[in-house]
């Protein structure tokens, strides 16, 4: 016998289930970006760059890449960079311009070079020939490349990848070589032995941009007696230091003191230097037994001498503590005076020079020309030349004297030279002395300054020009525009030349006789012809001869070729060449539109650039300058591998080996993270900020999964018209014109960061907390195609389309898999959101008025929340549906009114044009409104009341109470008259459906 089947007692609830629209979209809440991302990426990199270069119908536009260095792998400040560029040429895609952007590697230079000595397994390069060199090098920096450029790809940055430029391509060498050719024509090229930062480290000269300064560099200072043998000058027969000829009877001896922070230097010493018109004292220690024995140091400088010397210090030849100061003279009268080299006795002369200050030291400056600049500009127009015993990995030479001969000058030789001058009774003290000291950036080791034959270019004569230039450019932030100009007039000369073997040649043969360079516009134009058909290769596998240009073949004179390659950053200063040959805009006071790099560039590419295009072409090559800070971990300190807080953006994206400590975020995540920072200053990354990001994000998908579940068989010719539209829905679009005007400003100031909490307000307060909270009632429960669910899908894709249009650049998988689960909504869809262009709301959508009504209405809301909430509290209501409200109006001139007439006017006029939308605006099931005293009204128990005024919008008093109709099974609002019973409004929907 079969079993009785127990009916099951289906609730009303559940009853009326199916009759209801729930949200359906297969839109995943969660990314699985590992799974989604690539299926999304060609579509919205590769195949969007040259779909748009071929059918985008605007102007062109043209963003430089400043080309990152072709060694290892990509750092997170590289992402950065990169995403920062890719956010403006993807948002002007949308808009309809032809974005150029080749991405760019700069190729030579010392670190590549060494790599390809490390992977030849030499130390020393001199066993090698520079053609093997070369050789490995260039593989070296194309797996570079290679590498580099799948990383960006992973992150989604769209470009010509397929064509981007290397500095060591054939045509790039080319057109340098070319620019150095027209400028060599202009005069801004030439050799001179001068000093120059040398590196021992990397045996080659560097620029100001190659070094880094470090602040706890520690010298041996040295206090050095100059002893003062001719007190006049000799050659004329007059007197000229009066003073201490009349003070100095021939058994006084006068010692000039003399510190130096470098003793190493001394060697090279060919004068003392002191300012013209600053006061010298002569003096004797007081506890001193010699009374023939007189020094020499500035005035001013008295007082600190005595605390230098106030320590104990047991290898102090003199005290200095207590000093008996007897005459002074002036700088100036110490000029023809002549004093003895204290290691060589050699008979040297006082001059006088601006630079000399009461600062530091004695006051006597200890002149060098061949180890410092301002010793070299003081020097030369006195015929005193720049004498450099140092070779190029930091040793004496010979010229030193046998004993420092082969020693390491910042070691052994300092150490050397102090026991010299301690043996030969001139050191008076030596000190350990802290301060800020040039390093070679790549080596990280000390440099020196170092005089050798050098070529230069003279920027000197063309920085006012440099400077008119950059008044044109357009920089970000603009507080960085000083620091530019900074570099600019700070500058007058630029070392080009390298000690290198992998780089472009400087194009010069030289007498083997005299040294001469041959330096001639048929020479350098013969050399570059060579170059174009062969390659810089060809500058060290040729023979002389053949390099040597056909009139200079039989001259009598032999040649040979020169050694030195192209500073690297004439290498990528030159890159705006590229440009210039390819897309020629005569019409624009620049050659591209935008270049963007770290704050380091000032220094190093953007005035490299700035330089080499204002000698050619009298103009900046940019016309929007962009400037980014560095990557800091969350405690605010520089990340370092030696530090352990590095961010790799490859485990960022891919997630690491342990994926809860590390997970797999994907590019998105990455992007986000720079759009949320503030690039201008120094940026903040680490584990708690990313998963923040990730939770931004985790929101935004949650926003647009909403809105597409519920656009579920809508179509754009589905769409409502605009004066159609219900006020709160008008609203809607108010704020999405808003919304779009304020991104379009974001992306115009290029400050991402704005753009990115544009999109957070709109999705978390416009949206979530208050449209789609309160559209939910009118999606669910009205007839599917019915004006009014209709009217808000409409208002819905709209909001979707401007959400997701203007999120697309800084996320772009996210945008494009958001427009993949409603791309069938358009009436023309296209094959990716990048193809149809930007949103730009229409100007009727700007309605002042609403905006001004719904800040009424949201501050209402707030107030009827929290007398809801103390309801609930008390247990007289439980859901908000289960309420009923009243708003009661202050009679005209009634005692309680506290507002103004306009503005309660405003809190009238609201009250009376929204009553019927209140309950849906608050969602209660109803709203009644009143006018009456406010101190008239009694509460009760039951009754929940307040007076409440509004900022800017007058007075009214609100009052709760529970509703006494029952709730509706379907809609659940607090609106039928019966138990279990539709509301007026479900009963219409489910007979249409029957």
């Amino acid at each position: 016998m079969a079993a009785k089947t127990k009916a099951v007692k289906v609730k009303p609830d559940q009853k009326y289930a199916p009759t209801l629209l729930l949200p359906k979209t297969d839109f995943p809440l969660r990314a699985d970006a590992a799974v989604r991302e690539p299926s999304f990426r060609k579509r919205c990199t590769n195949d969007l760059y040259e779909w748009q270069r071929e059918n985008n119908p605007g102007e062109l536009f043209v963003f430089h890449d400043g080309p990152p260095y072709a060694n290892g792998h990509l750092h997170i400040g590289h992402a950065l960079n990169k995403l920062i560029k890719d956010y403006i040429n993807r948002q002007r895609v949308m808009k309809g311009f032809k974005v150029d952007y080749r991405p760019g590697w700069d190729c030579h230079g010392l670190p590549i070079e060494l790599k390809a000595l490390a992977e030849l397994k030499v130390t020393d390069r001199s066993n090698l020939s520079p053609i093997q060199v070369r050789a490995v090098a260039q593989v070296t920096a194309q797996s570079a490349v290679d590498s580099q450029r799948e990383e960006f790809s992973s992150y989604a940055v769209m470009g010509d990848w397929k064509n981007g430029y290397k500095t060591m391509n054939k045509d790039f060498e080319t057109r340098q070589l070319k620019v150095f050719y027209e400028m060599m024509n202009k005069g801004l090229i030439y050799r001179a032995n001068k000093p120059v930062y040398w590196s021992p480290s990397s045996k080659t000269a560097l620029a100001e941009s190659e070094l880094e300064y470090k602040d706890d560099h520690k010298s041996r200072s040295a206090w050095v007696a100059f002893h003062v043998d001719q007190p006049y000058n000799v050659n004329r027969g007059i007197i000229v230091a009066q003073a201490l000829a009349d003070l100095l009877p021939d058994s006084v001896s006068l010692h000039a003191v003399v510190w130096t922070t470098t003793p190493w230097t001394l060697p090279a010493n060919k004068c003392v230097a002191v300012h013209p018109k600053m006061n010298y004292t002569l003096f004797r220690p007081s506890t001193s037994t010699d009374l023939n024995t007189v020094y020499l140091a500035a005035t001013q400088r008295m007082d600190e001498m005595k605390e230098h010397f106030s320590s104990k210090y047991d290898g102090a030849a003199i005290d200095f503590v207590s000093l008996e100061a007897f005459a002074q003279i002036q700088g100036q009268e110490l000029v023809g005076s002549r004093y003895r080299h204290p290691l060589t006795a050699e008979s040297l002369p006082f001059i006088t020079a601006e630079y000399v200050t009461s600062d530091s030291g004695s006051g006597l400056v200890h002149t060098a020309p061949g180890h410092g600049m301002d010793d070299y500009k003081a020097c030369s127009p006195l015929g005193i030349e720049a004498f450099c015993p140092v070779n190029n990995v930091g040793d004496f030479t010979s010229e030193a004297g046998p004993e420092l001969e082969g020693l390491h000058v910042q070691t052994e030789g300092t150490a050397k030279v102090l026991e010299m001058l301690k043996a030969k009774g001139t050191l008076i003290r030596e000190q350990g002395y802290v301060h800020k000291y040039p390093y070679d950036w790549r080596t990280k080791k000390p440099v020196i300054l170092r005089a050798t034959s050098q070529w230069f270019a003279n920027v000197g004569s063309i920085k006012g020009d440099a400077m008119k230039a950059i008044e044109n450019v357009r920089i970000v932030p603009e507080a960085s525009r000083r620091r530019l100009e900074g570099f600019v007039l700070s500058r007058s000369e630029w070392c080009i030349s390298r000690q290198r073997s992998w780089g472009v040649p400087i194009p010069v043969m030289y007498d083997i006789e005299t040294d001469e360079p041959l330096l001639t516009g048929a020479s350098v134009q013969h050399i570059i012809n060579i170059v174009k058909e062969h390659g810089t290769d060809a500058w060290w596998s040729m023979t002389a001869e053949e390099l040597l240009a056909p009139e200079y073949r039989n001259n009598g004179k032999a040649y040979q070729r020169g050694t030195d390659t192209m500073d690297v950053w004439f290498d990528s200063g030159t890159s705006w060449t590229m440009i210039e040959e390819r897309m020629p805009r005569p019409h624009l006071a620049f050659v591209a539109d935008v270049y963007c790099e770290g704050s380091d560039q000032h220094r190093g590419w953007f005035q490299s650039s700035l330089l080499t295009s204002v000698a050619l072409t009298g103009k900046a090559p940019y016309g929007t300058l962009i400037t980014h800070g560095f990557i800091m971990d969350e405690k605010g300190f520089k990340q370092s591998k030696s530090l352990g807080n590095t961010v790799d953006p490859a485990v960022v994206i891919n997630g690491g080996k342990n994926l809860q400590k590390d997970p797999a975020y994907g590019a998105d995540v990455l992007r986000l993270w720079v759009a949320s920072s503030e690039y201008t200053k120094d940026v903040a990354i680490g584990k708690t900020i990313l998963a923040q990001v990730a939770e931004s994000l985790r929101k935004f998908r949650s926003t647009a999964r909403f809105m597409l579940g519920n656009l579920n068989g809508f179509k754009e010719s589905d769409a409502v018209a605009y004066e159609n539209l219900s006020r709160l829905d008008r609203f809607m679009l108010s704020e999405v014109y808003q919304f779009c005007k304020n991104v379009d400003a974001g992306y115009d100031e290029y400050m991402f960061n704005k753009v990115y909490g544009h999109l957070q307000y709109l999705s978390s307060t416009t949206l979530s907390a208050f449209y789609l909270d309160v559209i939910k009632d009118t999606l669910y429960t009205e007839i599917e195609n019915g004006p009014k669910r209709r009217a808000v899908q409409t208002v819905l894709f709209h909001v979707l389309t401007a959400f997701n249009k203007s999120i697309a650049p800084l996320v772009p998988h996210f945008a494009e898999e958001v427009y993949e689960h409603y791309r069938n909504c358009f009436t023309a869809p296209q094959p990716s959101v990048f193809r149809t262009g930007w949103f730009k709301a229409p100007e009727s959508w700007n309605d002042m008025t609403l905006r001004e009504e719904f800040q009424v209405v949201k501050q209402l809301r707030v107030e009827v929340n929290q007398l809801l909430e103390q309801a609930r509290s008390a247990k007289v209501i439980g859901p908000s549906l289960e309420a009923t409200l009243e708003i009661q109006l202050p009679l005209s001139g009634a005692d309680g009114e506290a507002s103004s007439e306009k503005e309660q006017a405003l809190l009238n006029r609201v009250v009376e044009r929204y009553a019927n939308d209140f309950s849906k605006l608050f969602i209660i099931s109803e709203v009644k409104t009143s006018k009456m005293s406010v101190s008239s009204v009694a509460d009760e128990k039951s009754v929940f009341s307040r007076s409440v005024t509004l900022p800017l919008a007058g007075t009214c008093r609100l009052v709760v109470q529970k509703s006494s109709l029952y709730k509706c099974p379907r809609c659940w609002t607090f609106t039928s008259t019966e138990q279990d019973q539709l509301c007026d409004r479900c009963a219409s929907v489910i007979a249409s459906l029957e």
